[in-house]
């Protein structure tokens, strides 16, 4: 009985030290090499998933981060296909782990470029060019700077206010089934590392990665904050999440 008693203590003491050492973070260093050329690389992007945290390699392809086993690690670096790794206790024991980065391949297709058929009379040719149709309407006592509705009609406008004074309709099943991972949208904003990353990013990749959503729910988040498509589809990831970060504070705003 008193043996049963001891066992049972002692399996209870291990498995609450392994859970202790899964839930505490460690510093991993790790290294990043090119799959094709075996060379290290410099300048890879390395984000922690978890904790919203971000570094880059040095010359040496070697990065230090801030893990906890569990953890999820994503590579970024143009050109090259993203890899996404789980952080194991094995990794943190024993350090030093080598990732592979492999190239991507691209097809090139024939571009035809077609200028608009300019005169050289300013006048004349400024009139040809393209111009954004969506109308931005600023609310006082809000702190966005405006909003965009769409084009420039009168329903565009009742669209925008109607939105952002019916909290029912204002994103709350995007916002209401994402609570953890709209929290996240802080942490991101705050780590320069990614600010600087998603400066240089079009392709929404990193965002969905980060935030745990789908691209169309991105998109649709966006649409019903009243950015208009050309902002979707034209502005870089950093824009696009400095204009969630915005519109989820009016969210929470509208909830109290």
């Amino acid at each position: 009985m008193r043996y049963s008693l001891h066992l049972t203590l002692f399996l209870f003491c291990s498995l609450s030290l392994v859970y202790a050492q899964e839930q505490t973070s460690r510093l991993l260093k790790g290294q990043v090499k090119n799959d094709i050329t075996d060379q290290f690389m410099s300048s890879v992007h390395v984000l922690n998933l978890s904790s919203v945290e971000g570094v880059i390699t040095n010359n040496e392809g070697t990065f230090e981060i801030e893990v906890k086993a569990q953890d999820t690690l994503y590579f970024s670096y143009l050109g090259f296909k993203p890899l996404k790794v789980p952080v194991s206790n094995d990794m943190i024991k024993f350090g030093l782990p080598i990732f592979r980065l492999t190239q991507l391949s691209y097809a090139l297709e024939e571009v035809v470029v077609r200028p608009y058929q300019l005169t050289g009379y300013l006048d004349i040719d400024v009139s040809k060019v393209p111009l954004n149709p969506a109308g931005r309407y600023n609310i006082p006592g809000l702190p966005q700077s405006g909003y965009e509705a769409g084009n420039r009609n009168r329903s565009s406008i009742s669209k925008a206010i109607g939105s952002l004074f019916n909290p029912a309709d204002f994103l709350y099943n995007l916002f209401g089934k994402n609570p953890k991972q709209m929290r996240k949208l802080k942490k991101m904003r705050e780590d320069d590392e990614i600010k600087n990353l998603l400066g240089t990013k079009f392709d929404r990749e990193i965002l969905v990665q980060l935030l745990g959503i789908e691209r169309v729910n991105l998109e649709e988040i966006l649409r019903n904050c009243n950015y208009s498509n050309a902002f979707i589809k034209e502005a870089n990831d950093l824009q696009i999440l400095e204009a969630i970060s915005g519109c989820y504070e009016e969210y929470k705003i509208l909830q109290l």
